[in-house]
């Protein structure tokens, strides 16, 4: 399967935010962790709860990147991206 990621326009502000070291570990780990798998939910987490429960996050160092994984479009839509403390506000 070929899967596919596409951004956001928020999470594509969330990554011009960032300073240029994160932001390209942050799309190395998106190339090279979650495209290379089957299924991107080999590795990560889904959240919980009523308003987050259809979402997947990933961490790499203190962010977060936060995904839906679409099936049947075979896409991980990046929705946010950004700091462990303020991703989930």
């Amino acid at each position: 399967m070929a899967w596919r990621i596409e951004f956001e326009e928020a999470a594509t502000k969330d990554l011009a935010k960032l300073d240029k070291t994160m932001a390209k570990r942050i799309t190395l780990f998106l190339r090279e962790r979650v495209l290379s798998l089957d299924d991107p939910r080999g590795i990560g987490e889904a959240l919980r709860g009523p308003r987050l429960g259809e979402f997947w996050k990933y961490r790499v160092g203190d962010y977060r990147i936060i995904c839906k994984i679409e099936d049947g479009a075979l896409r991980v839509l990046v929705v946010r991206i950004g700091n462990r403390r303020e991703v989930y506000r």
